[in-house]
């Protein structure tokens, strides 16, 4: 089986979460995080809180498009995992490179 047949049928099928059909097609960031919450909250399967599932999801399904992802597509994508920390109540994460910044200046 292919890589992508294999990712592809995890996103489909998946034992974690029972996604709602073209979530990750959705037009707004909004959309996509409010939709994959449901999905978490709702699935009986998961084995983890509902935040890591749905955010193991969402970078699951970045991850494996790869540079096969338009950049605009993958900007709604990695702005939907703030949206959802927010959704969760979780605090936004910074910059990866302000982080570095900050080490080195102290």
């Amino acid at each position: 089986m292919s890589a992508q047949k294999w990712s592809q049928e995890v996103t489909e099928r998946s034992d974690a979460l029972d996604l709602e059909q073209d979530v990750f097609k959705l037009e707004s960031a909004s959309d996509v995080a409010r939709s994959l919450k449901r999905s978490a909250e709702a699935s009986p399967r998961r084995k983890a809180s509902a935040f890591r599932s749905a955010m193991s999801m969402l970078t699951f399904y970045i991850n494996r498009a790869g540079s096969n992802l338009p950049e605009p597509r993958r900007r709604v994508l990695e702005d939907a995992k703030g949206k959802l920390r927010l959704l969760f109540g979780r605090p936004e994460r910074r910059p990866a490179a302000a982080t570095r910044r900050s080490k080195r200046s102290g």
